[in-house]
């Protein structure tokens, strides 16, 4: 059985639908007792990193994902998911986040120019990954599948082996990590069609 976690920000029915599609079990849940039942965790999310953060301190999550991260029960965090996951993100001045591993969350420049031209931010759309570390939960996928992103923030690990996939947006951003039972991609497998099905298939089927 797969938790989904709830914690207002969204996109967590995308995320149920896309597993049941797989043949996959799954629940959505605020609760930290209800949760620990799973066997794995998915900690999906849109929106801000401070209005996140509140609510899961208001709902005991902050502590609960801390708590089966060193347990070590599977995770895979998805776009705002992975964000959190780090020490720091810069949006609103500055917001502490889990610190489950170390880095910050940048935002895109702004204006945001490359090349003589102005990017739109947030990213919006579809890209390539360039997976430069091979990882169970990513494998077999075509170097030529693109996947949906919308972001105004990329994580910045100070482990640099914790990247896995590396994407090009007028700068090189991380777009795939794994560390131990942790796995967070900061596109939306949900919505990315069959490559990103297969993530997500390979994740529920992962074994440490």
């Amino acid at each position: 059985m797969i938790g989904i976690i709830d914690y207002l920000a969204g996109n967590l029915t995308s995320v149920a639908r896309a597993l049941n599609y797989l043949g996959y079990s799954c629940f959505i849940s605020s609760k930290p007792e209800e949760l620990k039942k799973a066997e794995k965790i998915i900690f999906p999310g849109v929106g801000a990193a401070r209005s996140a953060m509140e609510s899961l301190k208001k709902f005991g999550l902050d502590e609960f994902i801390k708590e089966i991260f060193k347990k070590g029960i599977p995770i895979l965090g998805i776009c705002l998911g992975t964000q959190i996951i780090f020490e720091e993100s810069e949006e609103d001045g500055g917001t502490k986040t889990l610190n489950l591993l170390k880095g910050k969350v940048k935002r895109f420049p702004d204006p945001f120019i490359y090349k003589n031209e102005r990017l739109k931010v947030p990213h919006m759309g579809w890209n390539k990954i360039n997976w430069v570390k091979k990882h169970l939960v990513f494998s077999k996928l075509d170097p030529d599948f693109e996947y949906y992103f919308v972001h105004s923030y990329y994580v910045v690990p100070e482990n640099q082996e914790l990247i896995c996939g590396i994407t090009f947006y007028g700068v090189d951003f991380v777009s795939a990590i794994a560390y131990e039972n942790l796995i967070a991609v900061q596109f939306h497998p949900e919505k990315s069609g069959k490559p990103g099905l297969q993530i997500l298939r390979q994740f529920c089927d992962w074994k440490l």
